[in-house]
């Protein structure tokens, strides 16, 4: 990434589900790691993209993905030899963000330069990432991750995962997107794609991206009749209720947060299991409740088809560390359309 492009990082408004004619005739194989319970495979195969091979450690993530897609994901992606997984068009993964330590780099000729991609990650799951690119050479990948991963360590882990994806030969761009345009939840995280610079040399425009004027509120989500183990035992209320206002006489944000029906919430994460502090549902003549795990699935794009039949602990966990569907689906959408536009390029 050059210079001028660095500079133009950042928050960039969210994007639309009216991308045109993503889909054609190509069917563009995928593999999914770090897989979760299956939110990008759900984007990718809406725009017609076929999945050949997945990946998930948790046991509770993997019993909800086989019971939605058939299929139980292999199981610790370090332990899996790259060589072995089906040849594929483009690789998605949600890596976990693990500390990336620069300490101690040794001077390897890992890609023909003094510090290849190996030395840099070495120890952190996004090094799996990195090898499995490396020896499977996909057309193209998309990467998901938390917003401060760009902040992380002072910059130094994205400079160090753009160096890395850059050593491979992969024109590269990155964003910050929010997902409030497609859900009512307020949920930022970095995305970075890639495309195969041996096979297509420099796109220009990798993030080009189509604008939203939906904006949902978080009523629109929200169950009728609800149980009421939901709802916040007294204790726990009151504990919510002390720790806010201690906070708030100290001059700090800290709390529960009421959730606006008629706005969006804060970003669910997997300690909602936990108390629900940060999106509470006032109700009328008792304690504000969690919201239900069904709920939870709607607030990140899932549709109501999506089976959920672990505990309501696991579902919270599993929710929480997903990502905004929809969202997810506009940006395969511009990939599939992007390499549709490249492979007639070469065609030509």
């Amino acid at each position: 990434m050059n210079e001028e492009a660095n500079s133009t990082q950042g928050l960039a408004p969210a994007v639309s589900s009216s991308d045109p004619a993503a889909k054609e005739d190509t069917e563009w194989t995928f593999i999914d790691l770090f897989a979760g319970i299956g939110g990008m495979r759900l984007a990718f195969e809406a725009n017609g993209c076929r999945c050949v091979y997945s990946s998930e450690w948790n046991k509770f993530s993997q019993k909800t993905y086989e019971l939605n897609f058939g299929e139980k994901p292999d199981g610790d992606i370090t332990a899996v030899n790259a060589d072995t997984i089906p040849d594929h068009d483009i690789l998605v993964a949600g890596f976990p963000c693990q500390p990336f330590s620069l300490a101690g780099v040794s001077k390897k000729n890992s890609l023909g330069r003094k510090t290849g991609f190996e030395d840099k990650t070495q120890g952190t799951l996004f090094f799996d990432v990195c090898r499995i690119l490396k020896a499977k050479r996909p057309k193209a990948f998309l990467l998901e991750n938390v917003k401060n991963l760009i902040s992380h360590d002072k910059g130094r882990t994205m400079k160090v995962i753009l160096e890395s994806l850059n050593d491979l030969d992969y024109a590269v761009d990155y964003r910050i997107l929010d997902g409030c345009d497609f859900v009512p939840q307020h949920r930022e995280r970095t995305f970075i794609i890639g495309y195969d610079r041996k096979r297509y040399g420099e796109p220009f425009d990798i993030f080009e991206l189509y604008y939203s004027d939906l904006h949902p509120k978080l009523r629109d989500i929200l169950e009728t009749n609800v149980d009421d183990k939901y709802t916040l035992t007294d204790n726990l209320w009151n504990y919510l209720q002390n720790y806010r206002s201690k906070h708030e006489k100290a001059g700090n944000g800290f709390g529960y947060s009421i959730a606006d029906p008629d706005g969006i919430t804060r970003t669910l994460s997997a300690r909602y299991h936990k108390d629900g502090s940060e999106i509470l549902i006032a109700q009328e003549g008792k304690n504000p409740r969690r919201l239900t795990p069904r709920e939870c699935a709607r607030l990140q794009g899932y549709p109501d088809s999506f089976k959920i039949e672990v505990s309501d602990t696991q579902a919270y966990r599993q929710f929480g560390n997903s990502v905004v569907v929809p969202l997810v689906t506009v940006l395969a959408g511009m990939i599939v359309r992007k390499l549709n536009q490249y492979e007639k390029g070469l065609e030509s």
